[in-house]
């Protein structure tokens, strides 16, 4: 009886693990594609015209020998041994919202990675705008100003001091009785 139990568990386990783990390698004709560990298209997005890196981990990916890098967003370019990168240039008529296969190889062995094209150029900044200066010679002046704010600002300051002087009056008088 435990032995059913330990092997029912056990094929169990297995179908799990089958069925959960991807893909390692797909077959295409006649180069593999293995999981694209190792490699890296940066950035991801960019517009038509622009440059990518295109990067090789070798200890990841295992590569030693040169990597060949093509894709229909730009020309073939390559990585040579001993390098982690290369650039390369996006063709100026890449479609715009596009998505580019971008297929690394090394020795028989590659990788895919998905490069997709910005649908609308970044907007441009403003420039900012330019200063004036200062205006001046007006401080302390009469320019600028009408009769009817002179005035005002008058009545305000010889009201202000009438009541000053009314109120010290006032205590003074009362502080004498």
């Amino acid at each position: 009886m435990r032995a059913i139990r330990v092997a029912s568990a056990a094929l169990l386990g297995m179908t799990a693990l089958t069925l959960s783990a991807p893909a390692a390698v797909a077959s295409g004709g006649d180069d593999h594609y293995v999981m694209s560990n190792g490699y890296g298209v940066l950035p991801a997005t960019v517009a038509a015209g622009g440059q990518v890196t295109l990067q090789v981990d070798r200890v990841v990916s295992g590569c030693r020998g040169s990597v060949t890098v093509s894709s229909g967003a730009f020309d073939t370019v390559t990585v040579p041994r001993g390098s982690s990168s290369a650039v390369a240039l996006v063709d100026r008529y890449a479609k715009p919202g596009a998505m580019y296969r971008v297929t690394f190889s090394c020795g028989g062995l590659g990788a895919v990675k998905d490069l997709t094209i910005a649908a609308v150029p970044p907007p441009v900044p403003e420039p900012y705008p330019v200063p004036q200066g200062v205006r001046a010679g007006e401080g302390g002046t009469v320019a600028g100003f009408d009769l009817q704010e002179i005035g005002l600002g008058a009545a305000l300051i010889a009201g202000s001091l009438a009541a000053a002087y009314h109120f010290a009056r006032r205590r003074g008088g009362a502080d004498a009785a």
